[in-house]
Parts: C-alpha cells; sequence; structure tokens
C-alpha cells in the first residue's frame, strides 16, 4: 500500500453553493449530498521512495488490465448468449453482468401487489428515511458514541465536538452538521456496517486496500452520501417504488427485513472500488457515486438475484 498522506477535509475544504445531483425535498430526514466539488486545493508534498512508485504503479496497472478483462470477457459472453443461445440459456445465467455501458434506465413501471409483510417492511423503511439526525436527542447521541466505539475500539471516546472526530471522516469537530444529508438512517447503516461486516469497514475506514489517492474521500461523510443516494435509487421517496430498481428492491425486502441496510454495505465496497480502479481523488467523489449506482442498478437487474446475498458484488464483503 502507498504511503503517501491522505488530507483529512475540513468543513471549509467544501463549498456547499455548488449543485447536487439529486433532489429529496419531499423528505425531512434526506436532504442533499454533502460532498461538493470545490476549486482551492492545498496539496501535501509527498515523500515516497522510488521502489513505492513502482510498486504503486504495479498495482495500478494490474487493476486496470484485471478490470478491463472481466469487462471483455462479461460483454463477449452477453452477445453470445442473447445472439445464439438466448438470454434466459445456461450461459447467459453464468455471465450476465456487463461492468460497462449505459445505466439502467429509471423508466416507470406498474407497482407490484404487495404483501402484508411487504407493505409493514416499507413502511417502516420510509419512516426510518424521513427521520432527520437531532444533536439534542440521547438516543442519537449515543448511537453516535456506540460508531466511536466500534471505529476504535482501542481509542478513548471523544466529546460529542471534538477535532477528533475528523479522523472518522467528518468534516468538522461537530458530526451532527453532516447529516443533513442522510439524516439519522445513515448513522444506522454506518452502525450497521461496523456490526455485520467489521473487516470490510475496518478495511475500508483505514483505506487499507489497493493504492490510495493524497485526497481520500472522507470516510464517514461518504457513508452519508452512500445512504441518501440509495434512497434516490431505490424510488423510496415515492409512495410505492415503481422504477426497476425500487420494484426488485421490494422483493429483496420480502427476503430480509434489512435489505435496506445490507445492500448500503455493498454499495460501500462497491463503490471504493470503483474508486480505486478510476484512480480517482476527492474531485471526482460524485463521478464514482454516479457510477457505482449504476453497476448496482445492472446487479440488481440480474434475473438471479432474489436477496441481497445473491449480488455479485456481495461476495467482496468480509465479516
Amino acid at each position: 500500500m502507498s504511503r503517501a498522506v491522505r488530507r483529512r477535509l475540513h468543513h471549509g475544504d467544501v463549498d456547499r453553493k455548488e449543485q447536487n445531483y439529486f433532489d429529496a425535498s419531499e423528505y425531512d430526514g434526506l436532504d442533499e449530498p454533502l460532498l461538493q466539488n470545490h476549486a482551492h486545493y492545498d496539496m501535501p508534498a509527498a515523500k515516497v521512495t522510488l521502489e513505492e512508485v513502482w510498486n504503486a504503479e504495479q498495482q495500478r496497472e494490474q487493476l486496470h488490465w484485471t478490470l478491463l478483462l472481466t469487462q471483455l470477457i462479461a460483454q463477449w459472453a452477453q452477445w453470445i448468449a442473447s445472439s445464439i443461445l438466448g438470454t434466459r440459456s445456461l450461459l447467459g445465467r453464468l455471465f450476465p453482468l456487463t461492468l460497462s455501458g449505459p445505466p439502467v434506465q429509471t423508466r416507470k413501471l406498474l407497482p407490484p401487489c404487495l404483501s402484508p409483510l411487504q407493505e409493514e417492511r416499507l413502511r417502516y423503511l420510509r419512516h426510518r428515511l424521513g427521520v432527520p439526525y437531532d444533536g439534542s436527542l440521547v438516543e442519537h447521541q449515543d448511537a453516535l458514541r456506540q460508531l466511536w466505539r466500534l471505529a476504535f475500539p482501542d481509542r478513548e471516546l471523544p466529546s460529542l465536538k471534538s477535532e477528533v472526530w475528523k479522523d472518522m471522516g467528518w468534516q468538522g469537530s461537530d458530526p451532527s452538521t453532516d447529516f443533513r444529508g442522510g439524516g439519522y438512517v445513515s448513522l444506522e447503516n454506518l452502525i450497521f456496517f461496523a456490526e455485520k461486516y467489521p473487516v470490510s469497514f475496518q478495511s475500508l475506514l483505514h483505506k487499507k486496500d489497493g493504492t490510495r489517492a493524497e485526497w481520500e474521500y472522507p470516510f464517514a461523510v461518504a457513508g452519508v452520501n452512500i445512504s441518501f443516494m440509495l434512497a434516490q435509487m431505490l424510488d423510496l421517496q415515492a409512495g410505492q417504488p415503481s422504477t426497476p430498481a425500487g420494484i426488485k428492491f421490494l422483493e429483496l425486502l420480502a427476503e430480509d427485513e434489512l435489505a435496506f441496510d445490507n445492500l448500503y454495505c455493498v454499495a460501500f465496497q462497491m463503490m471504493d472500488v470503483q474508486w480505486l480502479a478510476k484512480r480517482a481523488s476527492y474531485m471526482q467523489f460524485n463521478e464514482v457515486l454516479n457510477s457505482t449506482r449504476s453497476q448496482l442498478e445492472r446487479e440488481l437487474a440480474l434475473d438471479s438475484v432474489c436477496r441481497v446475498k445473491d449480488l455479485p458484488a456481495y461476495s467482496m464483503l468480509k465479516g
């Protein structure tokens, strides 16, 4: 892993006046993404050896060619399956995923009839999505403290307003100001990720995999953005989802009450892989997030996916 300096981002680094990608004005808890483009940099001087540079380039080349080869194989298999054997053939089922190309259309479809169980779970999820983070509530304060203990079990718990919170990837000394984009559910998602998949959580938190950018995405705030993105992608602001991804999610919800939380973990892991594959830096975060959304939509469109665990990207998660 490269020893290049990874700069922590503060509130002053973010220009909140830039235009956002999504509109969730119908929600109290879900408002807008937080990571915005900005024009000013204070780039740190990275001190690396020639050997480290060479190793970093080798890792990048290996990742690039691996991704390219995977794309070519998947595209070739899909073409054969659709042209000769049909999309429902055995070969079509073995290689159903195209890793590049246009995103799945968000066309509206007729919503399916829901079972009482699906209706109950969807109603509860929509309630969760509508709850804003309230720093004055003891329950919310305790949840934030719980996240710290899960992230840094060997470190002292800081006060609710401390510069130390930036070590987790919050943009300032008061994490409560960063929840406006995702609400309380985004904190619940982070806690779920840390408890259910601690190895992956710690790996992403500490940026352990791959050759990292000098300006890395801030972990915690990226998590808030992913919660926001998922709610938009799954059409959960509607009375009942009617997009392909939203309807498929209703099927997953029937099998798993925590489908949204598990899908969040998949999306976070997938986003980091996209980040490394694109050799991205902070300014490209929204581009990577959009690419993650498109990839997740493609995986949800697979006929073989009946549970979150059936998603190809799920195999990347480590508990």
